[in-house]
């Protein structure tokens, strides 16, 4: 019999304990728990040093802040997830390190917003906390079969926040595509958190010449200060510059 290995991944340290043992009574299934965002990835980094990987995550929708997590994409334009959705923060940092784990996502109430975010973020599934646990354990065995589980009632709700999102992504990459490639590569600094100074050390620009091209950003994008052109920029998939690693040509090619 192949076994599923299980982590689940709750603050709440009762109900973490109570689903483990339940699930544990199951023949197919072995199981551990971790009571915050940085204990899972520690729990997933020894698994795999191990050789006994895990296999899906059961996170909590609620979970307290992660730390070391990548924070997941705000791609929707209804703005970022409301405060305490760090467990899809994890849910998102462990798309990007252990991509084989499937997650599922454990809410305390349906919400099409949040579970629209999950599944951009990497879920698999999004189950309501007093689901059956048959029925949980049906979500766990077909998420293993490649399968995306939502209930039935959230659907309609989640596809019009998927389909809004991708509208804005498009709306936000057109925007961006009409900036120069010097205007494209200010955004980038600007995404990655850096000043007119820095931007202009590091393009090797005169602090004014930054200035004004920070302005026709704004200007282009149709926004009016520099963390919503981030917002739109990460939205339309700019990438930060890379700090460490990008060359910048002092040719003054770039217009």
């Amino acid at each position: 019999m192949v076994r599923i290995r299980v982590l689940v991944v709750d603050d709440h340290r009762i109900f973490a304990e109570s689903l483990a043992a339940a699930l544990a009574a199951e023949p197919d299934v072995d199981v551990s728990a971790a009571g915050s965002g940085p204990a899972a990835l520690r729990c997933l980094e020894r698994a795999v040093a191990e050789g006994r990987r895990f296999d899906v995550l059961l996170v909590d929708a609620d979970l307290g802040a992660v730390a070391g997590a990548v924070p997941a994409q705000r791609e929707s334009g209804t703005g970022p997830p409301p405060p305490g959705s760090d467990g899809i923060a994890l849910v998102a940092g462990v798309r990007v390190t252990h991509p084989g784990v499937r997650t599922v996502v454990l809410a305390e109430r349906d919400d099409p917003r949040r579970a629209a975010h999950a599944l951009q973020a990497g879920a698999s599934g999004w189950v309501a906390k007093d689901c059956s646990l048959s029925r949980l354990l049906a979500v766990i065995r077909g998420v293993m079969r490649e399968e995306t589980h939502l209930p039935p009632a959230l659907l309609t709700g989640v596809l019009r926040e998927l389909t809004a999102a991708r509208k804005h992504r498009t709306d936000s990459e057109r925007l961006v595509e009409s900036l120069t490639p010097r205007e494209h590569e200010v955004l980038r600094c600007m995404v990655a958190g850096l000043g007119r100074k820095d931007v202009a050390a590091r393009l090797f620009l005169s602090p004014h010449t930054v200035r004004t091209h920070m302005q026709n950003v704004l200007g282009k994008l149709g926004v009016h200060s520099t963390l919503a052109a981030v917002a739109l920029a990460r939205r339309a998939g700019v990438r930060p510059a890379d700090l460490a690693g990008d060359v910048v040509e002092r040719s003054g090619q770039l217009a």
